[in-house]
């Protein structure tokens, strides 16, 4: 694995992680993120690997069904996020890969290894992400802070508005347009 900084401003920083032939995404991800103490970071990548094990959560087991695909494919695309998990960072991703014959295959991000090349970018964010295991479902889930009003991670100088969605606002439902 590579690692090269590309971008630092405001607490901000963009990071290219290349993957070599071999290598497993899931661990080397994980390995990078401890390394560089992330408690807050997004990632997309492209590439390609010679095995992918997909999951997907049944819910009524409270488990990851595993689907595991043995054969060269494309990434199509790699979208995840790293958080803070018993203060540890923990890696989420989900992945579409391409097969051969062109269709395509996704879900939650188990196991992969590199063949020839993955290629992610990792934005850290100087605000603090936690994970808390969700009860109802076992896993792992983002929280947001409890009280409204600011967000504040003194760590890195930063204060935010919390910010609702309202309940009137439905999955689906037109969101109103901000003024630009």
């Amino acid at each position: 694995m590579k690692i090269q900084m590309i971008h630092q401003q405001g607490g901000e920083k963009t990071v290219a992680v290349i993957f070599d032939k071999g290598e497993e995404i899931v661990a080397g991800l994980h390995d990078f993120a401890s390394a560089q103490q992330l408690s807050a970071a997004h990632f997309t990548a492209i590439g390609a690997c010679s095995d992918v094990t997909l999951g997907y959560f049944e819910r009524e087991r409270k488990a990851y069904k595993r689907i595991a695909l043995h054969e060269q494919v494309e990434v199509l695309t790699l979208a995840g996020n790293i958080a803070l998990s018993q203060g540890q960072p923990q890696v989420h991703a989900h992945v579409v890969v391409g097969t051969a014959d062109g269709m395509a295959r996704g879900g939650h991000l188990l196991e992969a290894h590199v063949w020839p090349t993955l290629e992610v970018i990792v934005v850290e964010s100087p605000q603090h992400l936690r994970r808390t295991i969700d009860e109802e479902t076992g896993l792992a889930l983002l929280q947001m802070p409890a009280e409204k009003g600011e967000v504040t991670n003194p760590d890195a100088g930063v204060t935010l508005p919390r910010q609702d969605v309202p309940r009137s606002v439905q999955p689906g439902a037109a969101y109103p347009r901000q003024p630009r």
